[in-house]
């Protein structure tokens, strides 16, 4: 799941990461965004296990999204755009969920990363 460095990349958040303080803390930075969605997915809700991503993000449990194939589901978030460096971070961010990341395509056409929980798209 490399990316070059220089590479601009977009990343489609559902839970945390619009958070201020989550931005702050990983990114050094807060990122612009806008709204988005991902269809064909529904949300489920997983419990946070680390003390520190509790802290942090000041939530018991981390969102998760499952696909479902179901034209009407639909996944409403955050596009950001992010460097390859960044993405390199929101890697070490979600790591600690067991999160994967992968490739999906937005309801507006947009190509994305998005991290799922166990489970790939």
């Amino acid at each position: 799941m490399s990316l070059k460095r220089t590479e601009p990349a977009n990343l489609f958040s559902y839970g945390t990461l619009p958070l201020e303080a989550v931005q702050l803390a990983n990114f050094g930075r807060q990122l612009e965004g806008r709204p988005d969605m991902l269809m064909g997915y529904i949300v489920t809700m997983l419990p946070i296990t680390d003390p520190e991503v509790a802290a942090m993000s000041g939530a018991t449990h981390h969102r998760n999204i499952q696909f479902t194939g179901v034209a009407s589901d639909a996944v409403e978030g955050t596009v950001f755009k992010v460097t390859s460096s960044e993405i390199e971070q929101a890697d070490a961010y979600e790591a600690v969920a067991d999160y994967k990341r992968v490739r999906v395509e937005l309801k507006s056409g947009v190509e994305a990363w998005v991290y799922l929980h166990g489970t790939v798209a």
